[in-house]
C-alpha cells in the first residue's frame, strides 16, 4: 500500500480513493463488448477510522448512525465493511467510519466504488494488515453488486489503477498507454442517474428488439476498438470522432435524454472535438474531448456558462 491510499496512526487510520470515468463502452460492456474506463482523481472519497467504544457506527454527509441501522441504500457498503472485518479477524464493535466524498453520487463516476475502496483500505490499515488487488477487488465488488445488480467491475478496477483500463468481461484486463495528452472536460447535468435501471432497460429492450439492440452493441464494441487505438496512437481527431458515434449509439438504446444532449451538443457546437454522456446515462454527466489546455478551459466555461451543475477539465497524460 503506498502513502498517499492508507495511513494509520495510534488514533486512526486512513483510507483513499480517485473516482473514475467511463471513457467509451458504456452499456455494451455488460454485454460482452470492451470499454475504456480512465482514472478521474479530481474528485475523491476519504475514509477514517477512530476506535470509539460501542457499536460500528457511520458518519457521513448521507448517514450517521450505527452501522446495522444504516438505510436500505447503504446495505452495499455495509456489506463490504461486514466481509472485510471478517476477512481481518476483527470484531465488527468499537469504530467510528468517517467518510467524506467528494464525488457526487449518481453521477457515473464510481461513487459507490470509491466509496467501497477507501473503507476497505482504511480497515486495512486500521488492522496493520495488507491485502493483495484481488482481495481489494473481491470486497469492492461486494459493495457494487448492491448498487448495480451485475456490475461489469470496470469501475473498481480502474479506481484501484492508476492508468487507462481496457476491459471486457470474463477476460483478463489490460492498461492502455496514450501517446499523447489528451485534454477532457465533464460536465455534470446537475440530475442523478441510476446506473441499474439504465442497465435493466437496456435488457429489456434487448428482450423486445434483439437484432437492432445487439447491432447498437456490436457498433459500440468496434467503435471503442477505434478509440484505443486513437489513445495509442496519438489521434485527437479519431478519438473525438469515436466519441460522437458512440453517443450515437447511446441514445438509440434510449440512455441518453435531452438535459445531457443539450450539455453534448453545446460542446460540438463550441469546438469540442467529440461529446458524449459517461456512465449509466439518463442523468449524470458528460465528457468531451478539447483540442487542448486553453480550448478545454474555454470549453469549462462555455459550459458553466450553459447551467451545467459542475464542471472539471482534467488531461489524461501520455504515459511515461
Amino acid at each position: 500500500m503506498s502513502a498517499e491510499k492508507a495511513t494509520t496512526s495510534e488514533q486512526t487510520a486512513i483510507g483513499i480513493a480517485h473516482s473514475k470515468l467511463i471513457l467509451i463502452g458504456e452499456h455494451a460492456v455488460v454485454h460482452g463488448q470492451p470499454a475504456i474506463a480512465i482514472p478521474f482523481p479530481l474528485v475523491e472519497v476519504e475514509s477514517v477510522i477512530e476506535n470509539v467504544p460501542g457499536a460500528v457506527k457511520m458518519d457521513s454527509a448521507f448517514y450517521h448512525g450505527p452501522l446495522d441501522s444504516a438505510p436500505e441504500a447503504l446495505d452495499g457498503v455495509v456489506n463490504c465493511i461486514k466481509a472485510a472485518l471478517e476477512q481481518l479477524g476483527l470484531p465488527c464493535k468499537d469504530l467510528l467510519i468517517r467518510i467524506k466524498s467528494s464525488i457526487p453520487p449518481g453521477k457515473g463516476l464510481g461513487s459507490s466504488a470509491s466509496v467501497a475502496i477507501a473503507v476497505i483500505r482504511s480497515l486495512f490499515a486500521y488492522a496493520d494488515e495488507d491485502y493483495t488487488e484481488e482481495e481489494l477487488l473481491r470486497l469492492a465488488n461486494i459493495s457494487e453488486t448492491y448498487a448495480h445488480g451485475a456490475p461489469s467491475g470496470i469501475d473498481t478496477l480502474t479506481i484501484t489503477s492508476g492508468s487507462p483500463v481496457w476491459y471486457e468481461k470474463g477476460r483478463p484486463f489490460c492498461f492502455i498507454q496514450p501517446n499523447t495528452d489528451f485534454h477532457f472536460v465533464v460536465a455534470d447535468s446537475g440530475r442523478m442517474g441510476d446506473t441499474r435501471s439504465a442497465v435493466e432497460s437496456v435488457a429489456e429492450l434487448f428482450k423486445s428488439a434483439p437484432r437492432k439492440i445487439q447491432a447498437s452493441l456490436d457498433r459500440i464494441g468496434e467503435i471503442t476498438h477505434q478509440a484505443r487505438r486513437a489513445l495509442e496512437k496519438a489521434s485527437k481527431h479519431l478519438l473525438g470522432k469515436t466519441l460522437n458515434e458512440a453517443q450515437k449509439e447511446l441514445e438509440a438504446l434510449g440512455v441518453s435524454d435531452a438535459g445531457l444532449n443539450r450539455l453534448i451538443y453545446l460542446a460540438r457546437s463550441e469546438g469540442a472535438l467529440g461529446a458524449k454522456l459517461t456512465g449509466g446515462g439518463n442523468g449524470g454527466c458528460i465528457i468531451a474531448l478539447a483540442r487542448n489546455e486553453a480550448h478545454s478551459h474555454q470549453l469549462s466555461e462555455k459550459l458553466r456558462k450553459f447551467g451545467a451543475h459542475a464542471v472539471w477539465p482534467f488531461v489524461l497524460r501520455k504515459q511515461k
